[in-house]
């Protein structure tokens, strides 16, 4: 996602660095080691990304930005506050919002311009100033969607805890997940490029069952864009995401989920691509990320409310102002 605003910044005219990870994508400043991934989630997560972070901030010491844009967590947000390398510093709050997060965040809203990712995530937060809600984007596809389907259900998820990497992932993996697969439910792990592609474009639909308030679903997104129609929970931000009966069919209960399987072939797949791709285009978010960057803040935008042509929206106190950036 960063890294898609990065190209789509650097496309409009502006000059972007963006910091990542070994292995990153073409024109990525790579302050870490790529074997640090295995130690996401673990006891040893904390000192990698301290470490990431002192990199980071050692390589822009003699530099001065517009704005530095944070997604790295509440480490980032309070460096980037105290370096002083920036009038304007701007984070994106891409997790759940529970109350040790809120208490932080509340802490720096006057001095951040803090984003929610969805409608959700920021209603579950009223008393933080926020300066906008910016939908993640994913990378558009560039073939057209596919008409047709085959006839099987892809849920694409993350297993929590890690399968691959602790013995209690494996003991889950082996107890919930394995006495259950057969000739007609697979399981592919780590799946990703031209393969993860595939399954999602030639599925009837992408299933999401969800048991969490989840603050965006980046794995639905990626389903619509393809004109693969999502049926998911109405939980957290599905409601907001899924445009019922156009992407998708949101649904109440397992029973309603089943119900919406046998309705896939109402969704027009070519349509819910189209929507999807206006919707979480990298150049959508780009554009309010900007509005953030210039104005401090960015309309909330209003979307299709499932009973019927009302648009829901949601208030939001307005960030505190700070000084604005030349506009590079």
């Amino acid at each position: 996602m960063a890294y898609l605003l990065h190209t789509e910044l650097s496309r409009l005219g502006h000059h972007v660095t963006v910091y990542g990870a070994e292995g990153s994508e073409p024109g990525v400043t790579m302050r870490a080691d790529a074997g640090w991934s295995h130690d996401l989630g673990g006891p040893d997560e904390r000192p990698r990304e301290a470490t990431y972070l002192a990199r980071v901030y050692a390589a822009m010491a003699e530099r001065r930005f517009d704005v530095i844009h944070d997604h790295a967590g509440f480490n980032g947000v309070l460096l980037g506050l105290h370096s002083g390398l920036a009038p304007v510093v701007v984070h994106t709050i891409h997790g759940e919002l529970v109350e040790p997060m809120c208490t932080f965040y509340k802490e720096v809203h006057t001095r951040a311009r803090l984003c929610a990712i969805s409608l959700s995530q920021a209603a579950s937060a009223p008393a933080l100033r926020l300066a906008g809600i910016v939908h993640n984007a994913v990378e558009l596809p560039t073939a057209p969607p596919n008409a047709s389907h085959e006839r099987y259900l892809i849920e694409v998820a993350r297993i929590t805890p890690d399968v691959e990497r602790t013995e209690e992932g494996l003991r889950y993996f082996e107890e919930q997940v394995e006495p259950f697969l057969s000739p007609t439910i697979e399981y592919y792990p780590n799946v990703a490029g031209a393969q993860k592609a595939r399954l999602i474009s030639r599925a009837a639909a992408g299933i999401f069952p969800l048991l969490w308030s989840e603050p965006f679903g980046l794995a639905m997104v990626e389903c619509m864009v393809a004109g693969t129609p999502v049926l998911a929970l109405r939980s957290g931000s599905t409601p907001e995401l899924i445009e019922d009966g156009v992407t998708g069919f949101l649904a109440e209960d397992v029973d309603d989920l089943v119900d919406a399987a046998k309705r896939i072939d109402e969704i027009d797949r070519l349509r819910c691509a189209q929507v999807a791709r206006e919707r979480f285009s990298p150049r959508h978010m780009a554009e309010r990320y900007l509005s953030v960057y210039r104005r401090g803040s960015v309309e909330v935008e209003a979307f299709a409310s499932p009973d019927g042509g009302q648009m829901a929206q949601l208030s939001l106190p307005r960030a505190a102002p700070t000084p604005s950036p030349s506009g590079r």
